[in-house]
């Protein structure tokens, strides 16, 4: 059992919380850092998924070889176990004793509390925290951590702030998952989708466009398959296709919420004097798709869905390879419904979401988020919402999250986080119910008694955004992608000149049957071409000699298995075609 302290000074006991250690470990390389460097400025140190980081304001900057020091100092602070203690004091003493420490950051926080507000405080030795803790009881409850590195932070995440120093580090309750987790660290560095797309010549983002990706050719081919898939699967399942404007007038922001709601992340412009929004989301345009023909309760459900480019200002410092980005591409479908059939349509799409991600191979876990402080509609209508999404997951024997207060601004959510192949959660599907937009936008259809009644509306995507996803299988796949989702699917190697003619006509038959090939007909010495290709990721590797011209043959070579022999060139397409038509992890 470990020891607490809470921000009533209450000492109580527990099985080790592993946040609770890392928020301790922050306090200790904070008081380190106050040590060595006495002119730091203090800023934040929270816990976070799989460590803790503290911002901090130091001149002249701390590099890296800094870190060893801080290090030594921490493990000082936890050979003299110093007692952790919390106390509260009224909001001008509490600035008073911030100011006299000369840390201006924590007086801002301060003053953005509540002024009846007590404030509360941790103390360990000389140290003292503006903090809600809890914590553990003594410094020598963090006995494994490491410090990871530098980096730079705006000040409360926004640019027009000071760029303060970063420190990200971890602690665990052992050296086994420390190095378990240093280990993950060095495989994720080997499978970074920026590194791989890079090397794998699958896209680019150039300096002038910091945010917007460019698609390379063999990117676009990984894309484009990406896309084909989205579209037959979707067509199978009872949905049309439209395509929206990127540009639409701001009285249409105005309607849909967007404008008063969102505009902060919005890119504006001006047509003939008229303020007008770069979609920052698909919805109001399906809005007036809808709209654009009168419809019969017999019409319903319409599933529309749209591979739509939107567009949303990310702040630069959050800018991150595909993961985020400031143009991508949503894989959306909204869901115009009868009341009656709001259950059996979540129930379809959580089944094709299902279904989807199974064919990667992705287990995933679902979080239901609730009604935020800043949403629209009445309560009954937040109700009725929430409920029903509650009880299909229900009865589709669905385990989820609670996640109170992070739904959309219209409506709940479901949320579907895959997990790859390291453990990692990222957050893709999403299923949106909403009573508003259909409201705001004035839809209607016509019902059995010949009167005038409000469809509902679903929102929904399931790979996210076509790039992030894109970002995602390249790590999950370390750029080595199953035959049917691979770039390039064939590599033809001759050996000599005289190999050429029959590599071409090689070539043709399989690119008629929809195969995925290049030719390598360079004068190189055949190990060259092969580690190239093997570099390269390709699946299939066929190598053409004097004998597989004489025999009408393929010398066939896997990039997991290496080499498979000699085999009649129709069995080996047949090969092909099979692993691409059952999608073949």
């Amino acid at each position: 059992m470990s020891k607490y302290v809470n921000s009533n000074n209450e000492v109580y006991e527990g099985d080790l919380d592993l946040q609770v250690l890392r928020h301790t470990a922050s306090h200790i390389m904070a008081q380190a850092i106050k040590r060595l460097f006495p002119q730091a400025k203090l800023a934040i140190g929270p816990a976070i998924e799989n460590g803790f980081y503290y911002d901090i304001d130091v001149e002249p900057k701390l590099v890296e070889a800094d870190l060893e020091k801080i290090e030594a100092e921490m493990k000082k602070i936890i050979k003299e176990n110093l007692k952790i203690e919390s106390f509260k004091l009224p909001r001008q003493e509490a600035l008073k004793l911030m100011e006299e420490r000369n840390e201006p950051y924590k007086v801002e926080l301060i003053n953005d509390l509540p002024e009846d507000e007590e404030i509360s405080f941790f103390k360990q030795g000389e140290f003292v925290d503006l903090c809600t803790g809890p914590h553990m009881l003594y410094t020598k409850a963090v006995k494994v951590f490491k410090l990871m590195n530098i980096t730079g932070a705006y000040w409360r995440g926004d640019e027009k702030n000071k760029m303060l120093q970063r420190i990200y580090a971890t602690a665990f309750e052992n050296k086994e998952n420390l190095e378990k987790y240093l280990e993950e660290l060095e495989e994720a560095k080997k499978r970074d989708h920026r590194k791989i797309g890079k090397e794998l010549e699958l896209f680019m983002i150039a300096p002038e466009g910091p945010g917007f990706p460019f698609f390379l050719p063999k990117g676009m081919e990984l894309r484009n398959v990406l896309e084909d898939f989205w579209r037959k699967i979707h067509k199978e399942h009872g949905y049309v296709e439209i395509k929206t404007p990127m540009i639409l007038n701001e009285e249409l922001w105005h309607r849909s919420g967007h404008w008063d709601h969102y505009k902060e992340n919005m890119y504006t412009t001006k047509i003939d004097d008229t303020d007008y929004g770069i979609k920052p989301m698909n919805c109001p345009g399906g809005m007036l798709v809808y709209k654009n023909s009168m419809h019969s309760y017999r019409d319903l459900p319409i599933r529309a869905g749209e591979l739509g480019l939107v567009h949303r200002h990310e702040k630069s410092g959050e800018l991150n390879g595909l993961f985020r980005v400031r143009c991508f591409t949503q894989d959306d479908a909204h869901i115009f419904c009868l009341p009656s059939q709001i259950e059996e349509e979540i129930s379809n799409v959580i089944k094709l979401i299902d279904e989807v991600y199974s064919i990667f191979g992705f287990e995933y876990e679902i979080e239901l988020s609730t009604r935020p402080e800043d949403s629209m509609g009445s309560d009954e209508q937040w109700e009725m919402a929430e409920g029903a999404l509650k009880k299909v997951l229900k009865d589709l024997n669905m385990k989820y999250e609670l996640n109170e207060g992070d739904g959309a601004f219209y409506g709940p959510k479901i949320d579907f986080h895959i997990k790859d192949c390291l453990g990692r959660s990222w957050q893709c599907g999403t299923i949106q119910l909403d009573f508003q937009m259909p409201e705001r936008f004035d839809l209607t259809y016509i019902g059995e008694d010949g009167e005038k009644h409000r469809p509902v509306m679903l929102h929904r995507v399931i790979f996210g955004s076509i790039e992030r996803f894109i970002g995602i299988l390249i790590e999950q796949y370390a750029g080595a992608f199953p035959t049917w989702l691979a770039p390039v699917q064939v590599k033809i190697l001759t050996i000599a000149d005289r190999h050429v003619d029959y590599a071409k006509k090689l070539m043709k038959e399989m690119s008629s049957k929809g195969i995925r090939v290049e030719l390598d007909d360079r004068e190189e010495k055949m190990g060259y071409k092969i580690r190239e290709a093997q570099l390269q990721k390709v699946p299939y590797m066929l190598i053409i000699g004097d004998k597989e011209v004489e025999e009408n043959k393929v010398s066939m070579r896997s990039r997991d298995k290496g080499d498979l022999g000699s085999i009649e060139k129709e069995k080996f397409i047949e090969k092909v075609e099979e692993e691409i038509k059952n999608l073949s992890k």
